[in-house]
């Protein structure tokens, strides 16, 4: 039985991936491990499923000035210590990193014991953690075309990103029935992201008149944002958050508007969902979600609106534009070289295995 170890974490982006992995894993019979932080978000997605679950000391190496810059580097050398213990105890035929702080003393452990590691990137460029991973990697996945001339020759990927797929059995009538919507218009859903967006969010309220005319919306707005005086209203339905009902939500739902991190609209993508992305500011991020969504633009996928264009009357034109051009956008989506990630990355794991 060859065995593997997967790492990742910090955000749910960088364990989701992994967790679309998982079933194809076990199918071939791979004796799966699991190596983060003693505390970070990973932890409570990973042990649910039963994977073995190791934890290691991590820091975070920041481009600003912080106090926490002076303690982090002993507890990342710390880490690294405890994940070459962890890497020689479990003796792995191949390791998976999806990125985040955690994953750089696994890679580097890894490259010491001379254990093949295939590395994933999911932004347009590589962040800081993988910055550092990328010379002691086997293989570099992407999800961008743009993303090739920033990895090295050889060693780059074009994948796409493992999309859950339960994602894709949604069942179309079980939303309805959940929502108590109608079959007479077709359904827009808002995807702020786990904490929501007040700017999105504000923004679709603004025009929830002029859009439930033509529409039923689903508004996933996010921790605290739900509008109570909007409890009641006649094809508006506001959650926090859904996670059982989400693959019933895209089934039933003929455009999206959302948020513009990776994971996110490579989901959309595998869905073949018309979207309007809407990128978290450059003035609250590294700008990767502003790159992420002019890449879908360039390729045909998505509608791109940039916050600070952000306005009632744009909004709802960018929605009817995007409504009635959507069949070219879902035959871009179809005919997208990124449809199979999940077996172009476990054909990588296995050749790095053998």
């Amino acid at each position: 039985m060859k065995r593997i170890i997967l790492t990742g974490g910090g955000t749910a982006g960088h364990v989701t991936p992994n967790l679309a992995l998982l079933p194809r894993l076990k199918e071939l019979q791979y004796d799966i491990h699991y190596i983060g932080s003693y505390h970070g978000i990973e932890k409570e997605l990973i042990e649910q499923f039963g994977i073995p679950y190791h934890g290691i000391s991590s820091g975070k190496l920041r481009r600003y000035f912080s106090v926490q810059n002076f303690t982090d580097p002993f507890r990342v050398i710390k880490g690294l210590g405890e994940a070459k213990r962890l890497v020689k105890l479990l003796n792995p035929d191949v390791i998976f990193s999806k990125g985040g702080f955690v994953s750089v003393p696994v890679v580097l452990a890894g490259k010491s014991r001379h254990v093949p590691t295939i590395i994933h990137e999911s932004d347009m460029t590589p962040g800081l953690a993988n910055k550092l991973s990328i010379p002691s990697a086997t293989k570099v996945c992407c999800n961008f075309p743009e993303t090739l001339k920033h990895l090295p020759e050889g060693k780059a990927v074009l994948t796409g990103s493992p999309i859950r797929q339960e994602l894709l059995s949604g069942d179309k009538y079980k939303a309805k029935e959940f929502l108590h919507f109608t079959s007479d218009k077709p359904v827009i859903m808002i995807v702020g992201g786990s904490l929501g967006s007040v700017a999105v969010n504000e923004a679709v309220r603004g025009i929830l008149p002029e859009l439930l005319r033509s529409f039923q919306v689903v508004h996933l707005c996010g921790k605290g944002k739900v509008d109570q005086s909007l409890k009641d209203l006649e094809g508006y339905a506001q959650f926090e958050y859904v996670k059982e009902e989400l693959k019933d939500l895209f089934a039933l739902t003929e455009l999206v508007i959302s948020r513009a991190g990776a994971n996110a609209i490579c989901e959309l993508l595998a869905l073949h969902k018309p979207n309007l992305l809407i990128p978290l500011s450059a003035n609250a991020s590294r700008g990767d979600q502003i790159l992420n969504a002019r890449s879908f633009e360039r390729q045909g996928y998505s509608v791109v609106l940039e916050e600070e264009e952000l306005t009632n009357q744009v909004l709802l034109d960018s929605i009817i534009h995007l409504y009635e051009n959507r069949s070219s956008y879902i035959d871009a989506m179809k005919n997208s070289p990124q449809q199979n990630s999940i077996d172009t990355i476990i054909d990588l794991i296995e050749a790095a295995a053998r």
